[in-house]
């Protein structure tokens, strides 16, 4: 047996958001994606199962939005402050919603939020309250700042305290981490430290960075990003930085399969050696297609993690956890 690294750990977060995450570009009931949305309802409970029987702690960073009941009952905690978009495709208020979450299964969710409750080692977190964009133009911190308050007042209501945050669009930017202290956050998950990972100033640059991340999807372009757990405890807000997104499964990439598999093992294994954090992410409704799978990936991928639980004493966090945990070691 190697020797044991008790300090590495598996930190799993999920952006629980379903539409909310992709109303500019999903419209209209015929849109082909939304038979991953419709999906997501039921890999949800699935992933749940598998976390459960795994002992696999994990952060649903969810949008405010999904915990209300329907329309009137969403209008009640819609904050007075909202982010004046520049493009209207952006802003989740104009979508029309239905009342309740039998009848619009997209928008609302608040009973995936409670089996997600329900099972042990899961966390609920702020995906900020209507799916917030810091980086679009029109908005400012004054409005997220708002947008944020909403999101912990909608799930004190249902007794949630929220202690995470996940930007949405990974659009982490420095002047609004101070409201995300004010809204009493110990947490979010940022980038990694590679260039391709933060927001380029042009949009163009955007599309070569998409197809830079695609292909470090499957082959080592930029590294592990296994986070040290000195990174994370030195701030005030820890920032408990993403490693690596988990691709779904394609059809026409089935050939890709093992490699990008293989890509998220040997993250783990890096930090197992190294005695750091390995932060894997994705969306529910990524699993709404292909589950079958897209969850015997994870599976497997939770085979590699619980031989290393096993034989190297990694364990399995959730954001705040691996936040708290930092602190204990920078004690």
């Amino acid at each position: 047996m190697t020797e044991k690294a008790p300090r590495s750990a598996l930190v799993i977060s999920l952006d629980f958001e379903l539409h909310w995450g992709v109303t500019e570009r999903v419209r209209g009931p015929e849109h082909p994606y939304n038979a991953n949305l419709y999906g997501a309802r039921e890999s949800v409970p699935r992933m749940l199962a598998l976390f459960r029987e795994r002992g696999i702690h994990a952060t649903w960073a969810t949008v405010g939005m999904l915990f209300a009941r329907g329309a009137s009952d969403l209008e009640a905690f819609k904050p007075v402050k909202r982010p004046a978009y520049e493009r209207p495709a952006v802003d989740t208020y104009r979508v029309p919603v239905g009342e309740s979450e039998r009848a619009d299964p997209l928008h609302f969710a608040p009973e995936l939020i409670e089996q997600i409750r329900a099972t042990p080692g899961q966390e609920m977190a702020c995906h900020t309250f209507s799916h917030y964009y810091c980086d679009e133009p029109g908005q400012d911190v004054d409005a997220f700042r708002a947008d944020l308050v909403a999101a912990k007042v909608i799930a004190a209501r249902d007794g949630i305290a929220l202690h995470s945050l996940v930007f949405p669009r990974n659009q982490v930017l420095g002047d609004y981490l101070s409201a995300v202290r004010e809204a009493g956050m110990i947490c979010y998950r940022g980038n990694p430290p590679r260039a391709m990972y933060h927001l380029p100033t042009s949009r163009w640059k955007r599309h070569l960075i998409r197809a830079a991340r695609f292909a470090d999807s499957f082959l080592n372009i930029t590294g592990h990003h296994t986070v040290p757990w000195s990174h994370i405890a030195s701030r005030e807000l820890a920032d408990v930085r993403a490693s690596h997104f988990l691709r779904p499964y394609s059809l026409k990439l089935r050939a890709l399969e093992p490699m990008r598999r293989q890509r998220v093992k040997a993250g783990l294994r890096a930090a197992a050696r190294r005695g750091e954090v390995y932060h894997l992410w994705w969306h529910p409704h990524n699993f709404g297609a292909n589950q079958e799978k897209n969850l015997e990936a994870l599976d497997d991928i939770l085979d590699t993690f619980e031989r290393l639980r096993e034989n190297q004493g990694m364990r399995s966090f959730s954001m705040s956890e691996a936040a708290d945990f930092a602190r204990t070691l920078k004690d």
